[in-house]
């Protein structure tokens, strides 16, 4: 499963690269500047949650008994999905009920730290 969340992480890492640098040059005389910003959030966590990617690879390793990283990696990517997904659509389309969709990805994205931290603390 590390394995499984490293080569997740680095192809996630490759598009946190490629999509800041088509915000930055492609949308920015295309796309209002409230769904700019949008944009460049979900683009900031998507970076931020694939390097949690490469903590919970390393966390797998470090304790192969607990599900719980396993857990946390899964709802991160899902956090990806949902949080970065949905922001980089509506930037897109100019459709803003996608905002409502946001919140579920931050939930995992919060449930999936919570779930690191409960790794470490179960298995010190």
């Amino acid at each position: 499963m590390d394995r499984t969340f490293f080569i997740i992480a680095a192809l996630l890492g490759a598009v946190a690269v490629a999509s800041g640098a088509f915000g930055a040059h492609a949308l920015r005389d295309r796309v209002e500047p409230g769904l700019l910003a949008n944009y460049q959030t979900g683009v900031t966590y998507l970076f931020y949650h694939m390097l949690a990617l490469f903590v919970v690879a390393w966390a797998v390793t470090r304790w192969p008994g607990s599900a719980l990283p396993v857990w946390a990696g899964w709802l991160f990517v899902v956090g990806i999905v949902f949080f970065t997904g949905s922001l980089v659509l509506m930037a897109f389309t100019g459709q803003r009920w996608l905002g409502a969709i946001t919140p579920i990805g931050g939930v995992a994205f919060i449930a999936g730290w919570l779930l690191l931290a409960a790794t470490a603390w179960r298995n010190g």
